[in-house]
């Protein structure tokens, strides 16, 4: 089963037309229309998937990420646009450079060829790994979470109705039906038959792949971020961009897990914190370090706090404890941790330790600060006196992304369109010889 499968996607890759062709903008819209017209069904098939996760008690934090909206389709269907939008410019032949007297050499857009996408129960997944590598050329094998197999199923169908309109091979897209680890663990082994592995999920997942598998990867490697708050920093910015970094996708990739602030700051942040998740009653659990003082009093009545267990008297916010192991850690919910550090230095060696890589930010007016701070912190992306969700690619006007890397191979921070392309080097030489060309020595 497994060979046939590679076989048949190795074969699509063959005789798909070339990357650039306009097959591939119609895919683009066929695959709206079939979604509008058939989304019915796949809502259908993700309620089945979402009543089954709740009677297993998954979380509600996994049945969020599982369950299907309308909304959703507006979403998708605003990302085929993009996509249609963004292929000619990624895709095109460019112009050609001289070389000497004797020739020209340009590059000229290839697919990367098949392409290995390992998720978990987030269904519009499915969408995008059929539809962002397939646009250039590229055949997929998708492999979601068993939580999101009947949605799966419905999904499936919606694609090859697409590419069959389209006039492109069927078997550009597979959408793996089997749950039983054999076969992912069969697939991970032949480095020989695919070209490029795209674990997207829990840094237990990717490690997973990256431990199984010799193919190349373009992978996350978790989102433990942090923001390093300088004594110098405005405390109401800081605490908006940490509750912005946060709250609107607690289990994002580019969320906030702690924050890292200069002592002397550390009582006034908080204060700010508390106070901009009650001016607009959001909910957030502050897991504060032992060494910064807890909130005694409400700012505005001077009420008791509860501290320990709850949040108080209509209060949004529940404060805890920040434990040695929530250090490098994803809490995966609406909480944040805060974390005092005697200056930059401290902020970027606890970056260094627990950091992922993925993304981290600073806030302060001082320039020097924010200025070392891009210098030695490394991750896929550093942001200066905002929200760490801004890290995104089409927020950053860099395109649509299928994910974000934290590798350092390839790609890293968004994998928009153009990463899912390689290129061949064509050299127009009329009738040059080597013997003719001046030898060069590096």
């Amino acid at each position: 089963m497994t060979e046939a499968i590679l076989t048949s996607a190795r074969a699509a890759v063959a005789a798909a037309p070339p990357t650039g062709d306009t097959a591939y903008e119609r895919y683009c819209r066929e695959l709206a229309e079939s979604l509008a017209e058939h989304w019915p069904a796949v809502l259908e098939a993700n309620a089945e998937d979402v009543a089954h996760a709740e009677q297993r008690g998954l979380p509600p934090v996994l049945l969020d990420r599982l369950r299907l909206t309308d909304a959703h389709l507006g979403r998708l269907e605003r990302l085929t646009e993009t996509v249609l939008s963004e292929l000619g410019e990624v895709t095109a032949r460019d112009a050609g450079v001289p070389v000497g007297d004797w020739g020209v050499r340009l590059r000229s857009p290839k697919p990367l060829g098949v392409v290995f996408m390992v998720y978990e129960a987030r269904p519009t997944v499915t969408v995008e790994g059929a539809l962002l590598p397939v646009a250039v050329g590229n055949a997929v094998l998708l492999r979601g979470g068993k939580e999101i197999a009947r949605t799966n199923e419905a999904l499936a169908a919606v694609v090859h109705k697409a590419l069959q309109a389209a006039g492109l091979p069927a078997d550009l897209v597979t959408v793996l039906d089997d749950p039983d680890r054999a076969q992912l663990r069969a697939l991970l082994k032949r480095p020989d038959a695919i070209d490029v592995l795209v674990p997207r999920g829990s840094p237990s997942l990717i490690d997973y792949c990256r431990g199984a598998s010799s193919i190349p990867v373009i992978a996350s490697g978790g989102g433990v971020n942090h923001v390093y708050v300088h004594s110098s920093a405005d405390l109401d910015l800081a605490a908006e961009v940490a509750l912005d970094s946060k709250l609107p996708e607690p289990t994002a990739c580019n969320t906030a897990e702690l924050i890292l602030v200069d002592a002397e700051a550390a009582t006034g942040f908080v204060a700010a914190l508390l106070r901009a998740a009650e001016r607009d009653q959001r909910q957030v659990t502050v897991r504060l370090d032992p060494r910064v003082p807890r909130p005694h009093t409400d700012t505005d009545t001077g009420a008791d706090t509860d501290t320990d267990t709850g949040t108080g008297a209509g209060r949004p916010w529940r404060i805890a404890e920040l434990q040695e192991h929530d250090l490098g850690r994803e809490f995966l919910d609406a909480t944040i941790g805060v974390y005092p550090v005697a200056g930059l230095d401290e902020a970027l060696a606890h970056i260094r330790r627990h950091g992922s890589g993925h993304t981290e930010g600073v806030l302060a007016t001082d320039s020097d600060v924010t200025r070392e701070f891009t210098r030695r912190a490394d991750a896929a992306a550093i942001v200066v006196n905002g929200s760490l969700r801004l890290h995104d690619g089409p927020t950053l006007g860099l395109g649509s992304e299928i994910s974000i890397s934290t590798g350092r191979m390839h790609v890293r921070g968004p994998v928009t369109l153009g990463s899912l392309i390689t290129h061949s080097w064509v050299v127009e030489a009329h009738g040059t010889l080597r013997s003719s060309v001046p030898a060069h020595h590096s």
